[in-house]
């Protein structure tokens, strides 16, 4: 068996495109465009990159970017000044503050201090308790979950009885992303450093999202023949045969376990794609919720 390689490059497309048809209509009917503030505190050179590409994702769907770039000696208060800023701007749909920030900054009080309508990472702690009740709906939902499932339905995954096992437990991506599937009535089971039997654990699942963070640590006799893996780790390794010396690899041990999935993520072109995308459709929706008031 050799899996089906789910290209997250394609779907993310088609998202960003309606996302720009949706901008498209907004503009025609006379409303302004959306706008997506982001802010970057110092100088983190993965960071740059992220906000510089989401600021391009912004403006090829017409979505006006605001960016704030604040140096790494900001204090708590100032960082928290600006956000209250950018909450009382109307020009402002959605407020993005770029993680992690510089030690001596709290996140937690920085993140609380984003409007609840304009949080369209999805992390405020509102959106995160709706998430997790039953009969209740977050405002936003984290944009890497959020693509997660996304890129399961489009694949046509029957998530309703699945065993679902996801790798890695973070406020970001293992812990909203296994919500997620429970609301698809997926039984989930979260693994992490204690788990007993990790690798047998693993093989159990019928849908795996592996969010752990350690470079090819999922390997091939750890995946049930037919799995969905759906692989969100980023990690760079050393790499003498590449021009650069090193690439990008994922939490899963791609060579070995397309040999026994039934479909799976590559990294990169998978999961990165579509977060990006979600974070343009989640500015869209905080700009239509605030033009229905």
């Amino acid at each position: 068996m050799t899996a089906t390689i789910i290209d997250g490059k394609a779907l993310a497309a088609k998202v960003r495109a309606n996302v720009a048809a949706d901008v498209a209509k907004m503009r025609e009917a006379g409303l302004p465009a959306p706008g997506l503030a982001t802010v970057l505190v110092g100088e983190d050179p993965a960071s740059k990159v992220y906000v510089s590409s989401k600021q391009k994702a912004c403006a090829q769907a017409g979505i006006e970017s605001f960016g704030h770039v604040l140096p790494a000696t900001a204090t708590q208060e100032e960082v928290e000044s600006l956000v209250k800023e950018l909450n009382a701007d109307p020009s402002v749909n959605g407020i993005l503050v770029q993680l992690p920030l510089p030690k001596g900054l709290d996140e937690e009080r920085v993140l609380n201090s984003i409007s609840l309508e304009k949080d369209v990472d999805g992390f405020h702690p509102v959106n995160i308790g709706r998430l997790a009740q039953k009969g209740r709906e977050p405002l936003f939902v984290p944009c890497t979950p959020y693509g997660c499932i996304y890129m399961l339905e489009e694949m046509g995954v029957k998530l309703d009885g699945a065993n679902a096992v996801v790798l890695g437990r973070s406020n970001i991506v293992g812990m909203p992303v296994a919500l997620l599937l429970v609301r698809q009535n997926a039984t989930v089971t979260v693994c992490h450093s204690r788990t007993k039997d990790l690798p047998g654990v693993v093989r159990s699942a019928d849908v795996l999202i592996a969010a752990v963070g350690r470079a090819e640590m999922v390997r091939g006799d750890w995946v049930k023949p037919g799995a969905v893996v759906i692989d969100v780790g980023i990690n760079r390794i050393e790499d003498p045969t590449h021009p650069k010396g090193s690439r990008l690899v994922g939490d899963v041990a791609f060579d070995e376990v397309k040999e026994v999935a039934g479909a799976i993520t590559p990294v990169p072109g998978g999961v990165g794609p579509m977060t990006i995308a979600m974070l343009m459709r989640n500015t869209v929706r905080a700009a239509q919720m605030a033009n229905s008031k």
